[in-house]
């Protein structure tokens, strides 16, 4: 990790982002985007993927139609995306470490919160196999929620989360496994540490207190959270 964690403030709650980060979605993303943009003749490859991960639909749309310069709006990029997510989303497996990592803090009653750029539909699609372990958060925080008005960089999402479990920001650490994810927490005055997909730079997250390439690499007990003993 490219800081000292223990330097940090102490830590009462944790946010985690979710795509990409407690679940392995980013390759249904991929897949879906890439059976999209070929109809037009395009490619989509990491040169665009790199600069969409973490975004808002909306903010992501625009993005991949201007850059493949698709015939298409972003709006009716969305609208042919849709049914291939309600298709797809509900197949998504846990990532390494994050069931774990959930179900240790639960017990030891760090109050927790999934913090998404995801709508609420979007999400109860890709939880359809872990509503076990995602019951146990004491707050869901999504892009289309009512006390959200913009979407990731922008820091709403996880300031509305910290509200809700009553924790002050600077005592909130946020996991998050983009750029624009850590901007939006060291935006909302908290603690941040990168999970990366491993294509990704260690340099598109210089921002971030601590970078890891897996949640089986946090050490609670590092930053003032219970001890760990990963299985």
């Amino acid at each position: 990790m490219n800081a000292q964690l223990n330097d940090l403030a102490p830590i009462k709650a944790v946010i985690f982002d979710m795509d990409g980060l407690l679940l392995d979605t980013e390759g249904i993303y991929t897949e879906i985007t890439r059976s999209i943009v070929e109809r037009y003749g395009r490619t989509y490859d990491w040169t665009i993927k790199q600069n969409i991960i973490g975004r808002g639909a909306a903010d992501l749309a625009q993005y991949v139609v201007q850059a493949l310069d698709l015939p298409i709006s972003a709006e009716e990029f969305l609208t042919l995306r849709e049914p291939l997510m309600r298709e797809r989303f509900p197949h998504a497996e846990a990532m390494p470490g994050a069931q774990q990592l959930v179900r240790h803090l639960k017990a030891h009653r760090i109050p927790i919160a999934v913090g998404t750029s995801s709508s609420q539909m979007s999400f109860g699609e890709k939880i359809t196999r872990h509503g076990d372990w995602f019951a146990l958060f004491d707050t869901i925080v999504t892009a289309d929620d009512p006390e959200v008005t913009a979407a990731k960089p922008a820091p709403d999402i996880f300031l509305t989360a910290a509200r809700r479990l009553g924790v002050a920001p600077e005592e909130c650490l946020v996991f998050e496994d983009s750029p624009f994810g850590v901007t939006a927490a060291k935006a909302a005055g908290m603690s941040v540490i990168a999970v990366p997909d491993p294509a990704m730079a260690d340099a598109r997250f210089a921002h971030a207190d601590g970078i890891i390439r897996s949640l089986k690499g946090f050490q609670p007990a590092a930053c003032g959270l219970p001890h760990l003993l990963w299985s």
